[in-house]
C-alpha cells in the first residue's frame, strides 16, 4: 500500500488517454483494445495469453505510437497512467513503458525474444525486474546501509535485513518522463530526490533506447549533485523464442571468476576462480537453474568481444556487449507463476554489488565532474 501512493504523488498526467477494457483490470488479464492516437500513429492490436504467461503477439501492429494506458489498478488506485511506446526497424520490435523504464516486449517478426507481462498493469505487482531499469544500485547492499564520506547512509532494506536493486522503491518502481521519441529510439529521464531510499544526493538519470536492426542498445547516464554510490542494470529475462528458456540455451560467459557471496547472495569481498566448477562457461555450456552469480571481466579484455553469447536451440543467438566492471548471470530458478523456473536468463552489466562496503571493489561512487554512463548493447544472431 505504502509503495502504491508514493507512485501517485509522482504520476504525470498525460495528454492522451485510453480506456482499458474491465477485464484487463485483472492482474495479469490482456489489453483488449487500442484505439488510433491522431497526429501520433497508428496504434492496434491485441494480446494473447499463452500458456508459459508471455505474449507472442505484438502491442502495436504497425507505426510508432504512445499509449497513455489508463485504468484502475485493483482497488487502491484510481487513474493510473502508464505510457506505453513502441520502437520499429525493419522486422524488429520493441516495447517499453515509463513505469519503471520497463522493456515489456522485444520481437523479431512475432517471436518474442524476452519475457513480458500482457498487460502493463501486471508490472505494479511484480516482483522479479521483469524488463526493469534497476538501481539506484543494482543487485545487493549488505546491512541496507554504507559509509561515505565520513557518513553513514541506512537504506530500504527490501530483502530481509539487506538492500536489494535500490529497496522497494527504487528505479524500477517510478513513473520516467517521456521526453524524445522517434521510429527507432526513445529518451526516458527520471529525477531522483535527495534520501530517496536512503541513498544521498540529487540524481538525473537518463535512459536512451535504441533499436537499429539486429541491435538494441540502452545507454544510461547519471548526473549527481554531489558524491553518491550508483550502479544501473538493465534486467530483461531472455527467451529468445523458446518457451523452455535455460533448457534450450547454450551460454558462454567471457569471465575466468565471479564474486563470492555469503548464504544470502551478497559479495564477500573475495574472488572465486571458475576453473573446473560448473560455474566455468567461456567454452560454451548448459547453463541450467542455479545460476546466480557476479561474472567479474578482465580488465585488458577486447571491448569488440561480446562479454556473454546464448544460443538457443531454434537457431537465434545474443551477443552481449557491456562497458560495465561485470555482470551478474541469473538462470531465473526462483522465478514465479505466471512464468516457471528457468523460463528465461539474464545477463545484468553493472558494477560490483555490495561496493560501497568492501574498499577492494571498484568504487561506484560518482559525483558531478565523474557523471555515470553505461552502454549496453544486444546483437540478435541467427536471423
Amino acid at each position: 500500500m505504502k509503495n502504491t501512493f508514493h507512485l501517485v504523488r509522482r504520476l504525470t498526467i498525460f495528454m492522451i488517454a485510453l480506456t482499458i477494457e474491465a477485464s484487463s483490470r485483472h492482474a495479469g488479464a490482456g489489453l483488449t483494445a487500442f484505439e488510433t492516437l491522431g497526429g501520433i500513429g497508428a496504434c492496434s492490436g491485441s494480446y494473447e495469453r499463452s500458456n508459459s504467461g508471455w505474449s507472442s503477439r505484438l502491442p502495436f501492429d504497425r507505426g510508432t505510437g504512445v499509449a497513455a494506458l489508463r485504468d484502475t489498478i485493483g482497488k487502491m488506485v484510481a487513474d493510473l497512467q502508464i505510457e506505453q511506446v513502441r520502437l520499429l526497424d525493419r522486422n524488429m520490435s520493441v516495447s517499453l513503458l515509463n513505469y519503471g523504464a520497463i522493456t515489456q516486449g522485444w520481437w523479431i517478426d512475432s517471436t518474442p525474444l524476452i519475457l513480458g507481462y500482457d498487460g502493463p498493469e501486471a508490472y505494479l505487482e511484480d516482483r522479479f525486474y521483469h524488463g526493469a531499469i534497476v538501481g539506484r544500485v543494482a543487485n545487493r547492499i549488505t546491512g541496507a546501509s554504507f559509509d561515505l564520506a565520513g557518513a553513514r547512509y541506512r537504506l530500504d532494506p527490501n530483502e530481509g535485513a539487506n538492500t536489494l536493486h535500490g529497496g522497494a522503491e527504487g528505479l524500477s518502481r517510478q513513473i520516467w518522463t517521456l521526453q524524445k521519441l522517434s521510429d527507432r529510439e526513445a529518451v526516458m529521464t527520471y529525477l531522483s530526490h535527495d534520501g530517496e531510499g536512503g541513498f544521498p544526493g540529487e540524481v538525473r538519470f537518463q535512459l536512451h533506447v535504441s533499436l537499429s536492426f539486429p541491435n538494441l542498445t540502452y545507454t544510461i547516464t547519471a548526473q549527481p549533485d554531489r558524491p553518491t554510490a550508483i550502479s544501473i542494470a538493465q534486467h530483461n529475462y531472455y527467451t529468445l523464442g523458446s518457451p523452455m528458456g535455460v533448457e534450450d540455451f547454450t551460454l558462454q560467459v567471457n569471465a575466468g571468476h565471479v564474486l563470492e557471496t555469503d548464504a544470502h547472495g551478497v559479495p564477500t569481498g573475495n574472488l572465486q576462480d571458475v576453473q573446473n566448477t560448473a560455474l566455468d562457461f567461456r567454452t560454451p555450456g548448459r547453463p541450467g537453474k542455479n545460476i546466480d552469480h557476479f561474472y567479474v571481466f578482465d580488465n585488458d579484455r577486447d571491448a569488440q568481444q561480446p562479454i556473454s553469447t546464448i544460443d538457443a536451440a531454434n537457431g537465434l543467438g545474443l551477443q552481449v556487449f557491456s562497458d560495465q566492471a561485470g555482470a551478474q548471470v541469473y538462470s531465473a530458478g526462483s522465478l514465479g507463476a505466471p512464468f516457471h523456473a528457468g523460463a528465461g536468463l539474464c545477463i545484468e552489466p553493472s558494477g560490483y554489488p555490495n561496493a560501497p562496503n568492501v574498499n577492494a571493489f571498484p568504487s561506484m561512487v560518482f559525483s558531478p565532474e565523474r557523471p555515470y554512463h553505461q552502454t549496453l548493447t544486444l546483437k540478435l544472431t541467427g536471423t
